[in-house]
């Protein structure tokens, strides 16, 4: 049965061009980055499920009224399988990025381009493989009549880019009756181009904003002001001892610790001659799991404390960004050995289990209890000009997913 399914698959590369192409053309880009959100691509894949003969297709709709429709859609479409108490859900978004500066791309990044095996576009790996490949292992169910031996499921998410807050996790929050304790979760949407990263567990993520207020004056006479620069800067190289106190490590990550990084600066005065009242800059923080992010944050307020009082400034602090780490996926869960065994099948190398440093769609599933996996075959070019994706790299991909269905 299986055999059958890989031989229909190895002959779908038209296919995945023709629904890279259709999928390349339709932007979906969320209100924060500029556009309407995914409703029009949402819609062309809703006829596409209908057609390939889903006798279902649940549209979730989370309010937003940032968007013209007013909602942003998410779809969920199931083949029953023999087993109709467990499903396995292969989940993957429909909003891309914007393609940025258009003069760093070959050709349109609206307009698929095809190079042998090779496909560039916007959005062709994050996350149309992952929507393709599921897309192709139901074709080949409806295509060859096959009943699975328990449900396929199809999910299709929006706002990945943007927090998913009207994606997967309102989906989870609002619909948990969609999924079952049973349930197989695959999210292709990060992995290598080797095939063998495969991620159960993810760091805690702080974007820390932090201003710092002192008194601008002429440079001329520093005694009239308080120097906000100098001050940021004494903290600014103080957040290094943060590994010191945050110094669990676990080799399931790499790196294998805690990350604790200044980024972004803002802009304070114009001109050369004036010394700045305010400074605002940003500290990226990757913790390790086990550690509260109300702790960190202490910690940074201490070091702010001490400077405040040596610099006298005042420091106030926002997040922009706060995800504690979810629960990891056991790596003896039935879908990690799953995975492992199909890929290892089907690519004949050896997969390993890693954490990382990023967040995915799979935090929200784990938070509510769900075993998910997080693994593809991608060429990490994600965000950038010239995106692009393998035809056969999709075609193989599909296949470790059927074969996860028949293990």
């Amino acid at each position: 049965m299986l055999a059958e399914i890989n031989r229909h698959l190895e002959a779908q590369s038209q296919t995945v061009i023709d629904l890279q192409r259709a999928l390349v053309a339709i932007p979906a880009l969320g209100p924060m980055n500029g556009g309407p959100g995914e409703k029009d691509k949402t819609e062309y894949l809703k006829g596409c499920l209908k057609d390939l003969g889903f006798a279902t297709v649940r549209e979730v709709r989370a309010p937003d009224p940032a968007v013209p429709c007013g909602y942003r859609p998410n779809l969920a479409a199931v083949i029953p399988g023999a087993d109709r108490a467990k499903t396995l859900w292969v989940i993957s978004h429909t909003d891309i990025v914007p393609p940025g500066d258009l003069a760093l791309w070959d050709s349109d990044p609206y307009t698929l381009k095809v190079d042998g095996d090779i496909i560039i576009g916007r959005g062709v790996e994050d996350n149309h493989q992952g929507i393709v490949c599921s897309l192709l292992v139901a074709k080949a169910l409806f295509d060859l009549g096959q009943t699975p031996p328990m449900n396929y499921g199809v999910l299709l998410v929006a706002d990945e880019e943007t927090g998913s807050k009207y994606g997967l996790d309102y989906v989870v929050k609002h619909h948990a009756e969609l999924f079952g304790p049973h349930d197989l979760f695959l999210v292709p949407d990060f992995g290598e181009p080797t095939s063998e990263m495969i991620e159960i567990a993810e760091k805690s993520m702080l974007w820390l904003k932090v201003v710092v207020e002192g008194k601008q004056c002429h440079a001329s006479t520093p005694e009239a002001g308080i120097n906000s620069l100098l001050a940021a800067s004494a903290l600014i190289v103080r957040i290094p001892e943060l590994h010191r106190i945050f110094d669990r490590r676990d080799p399931l990550f790499n790196p294998p610790h805690s990350t604790f990084e200044p980024t972004k600066k803002e802009a304070n005065v114009e001109n050369i001659n004036t010394i700045p009242g305010r400074d605002v800059f940003y500290v990226d923080c990757r913790v390790m799991p086990g550690y509260d992010l109300d702790d960190v944050l202490k910690a940074v307020k201490g070091f702010g404390d001490e400077v405040a009082r040596e610099h006298g400034v005042r420091i106030s602090y926002e997040f922009v960004q706060r995800e504690q780490a979810a629960p990891p996926t056991p790596a003896d869960s039935e879908v990690v050995t799953r995975l492992v065994r199909s890929v290892k099948g089907v690519f004949g190398n050896q997969p390993k289990l890693m954490g990382i440093g990023g967040g995915t769609v799979a935090a929200y599933l784990r938070r509510a209890g769900h075993r998910a996996a997080v693994w593809g075959t991608l060429m990490h070019n994600a965000h950038q000009p010239n995106e692009r994706s393998s035809i056969q790299n999709s075609i193989k991909d599909a296949k470790v997913m059927a074969a996860m269905l028949f293990d």
